[in-house]
């Protein structure tokens, strides 16, 4: 599954909507100097610039108390420039992630975390969903993999990627089991799926013997060894599954594709051109 192909093709559609809707913004919020998450925010703004989306960069030393990070999210709900906020996790321990997710104004939370939108998304009528699960469900459907009555297995709970993919795999129909790390035997419930999503952040944890002959594999696994950058599932399972995404180059860059796609969502929610529902 080309994940850098769909998302090139996506960015492209994109920039021809926002130059319809004219100016949009994305405020990402960096508190310390985490390397990953510096990557990560340079290559949202590098995306964002692609499409004419204006990126704020707004980032805070380590040390930064809840308070500031708080009075951050006010001044950014406040904005009018801003469509979009996404606040760069992880934060540093004397921030309460959760309380900061819960600050941001649902219509402008484009990473779906806020308590209204991760809700909306469980009673089936989403508004704003992560850039990882919906790059997932956007591959499935761009290489024809069937959903509607498929056995799906979810490795990993985050918030983040597996809850919500979990959530968007049961709307579309699919008997899904999430595993964890206290789940008993793994092998034996990643055996029987036809879509199997590895998101735990384990090197090459998912082996070709724990996988079902054609089944679509999702690999969102980022991890850094000293062999350079490996995903989650070993690459023997391309000889086993139907599908396989690669790592670099399969969800990574549908995740920033789709939050771009957010932004512009965030733009037409604000704009009226749709009706964001209100609790």
């Amino acid at each position: 599954m080309d994940g850098a192909a769909l998302a090139a093709r996506i960015r492209a559609e994109l920039a021809q909507e926002v130059e319809q809707l004219g100016s949009i913004g994305l405020a990402t919020v960096l508190v310390g100097d985490d390397p990953a998450s510096q990557i990560y925010i340079r290559l949202k703004h590098k995306a964002s610039g692609e499409v004419g989306i204006r990126a704020f960069d707004k980032r805070l030393p380590a040390d930064t108390s809840e308070q500031e990070v708080l009075e951050l999210v006010a001044e950014l709900n406040a904005d009018d420039e801003v469509d979009g906020i996404l606040v760069q996790t992880p934060l540093p321990a004397q921030i309460d992630e959760a309380r900061v997710m819960r600050a941001i104004d649902p219509m402008k939370d484009v990473d779906g975390l806020h308590p209204f939108n991760a809700g909306q998304l469980f009673i089936g009528r989403q508004t704003f969903v992560g850039g990882t699960p919906l790059g997932i469900m956007r591959l499935l459907d761009e290489y024809r993999v069937a959903v509607p009555g498929a056995r799906a297995v979810v490795v990993g709970r985050s918030v983040i990627v597996g809850r919500p993919v979990a959530m968007l795999l049961l709307h579309a129909n699919a008997t899904v089991t999430i595993c964890h790390s206290r789940t008993d035997d793994l092998a034996r419930q990643t055996l029987d799926a036809d879509i199997l999503i590895a998101a735990v952040g384990i090197a090459q944890l998912i082996t070709a013997d724990m996988v079902k002959q054609g089944a679509a594999v999702i690999d969102v696994g980022i991890n850094r060894t000293e062999d350079g950058i490996v995903g989650d599932v070993d690459p023997g399972v391309a000889e086993i599954a139907a599908f396989l995404t690669p790592v670099p180059g399969g969800v990574g860059p549908m995740t920033i594709a789709l939050l771009l796609e957010n932004a512009v969502r965030a733009a037409r929610y604000r704009r009226g051109a749709l009706a964001f529902p209100r609790a």
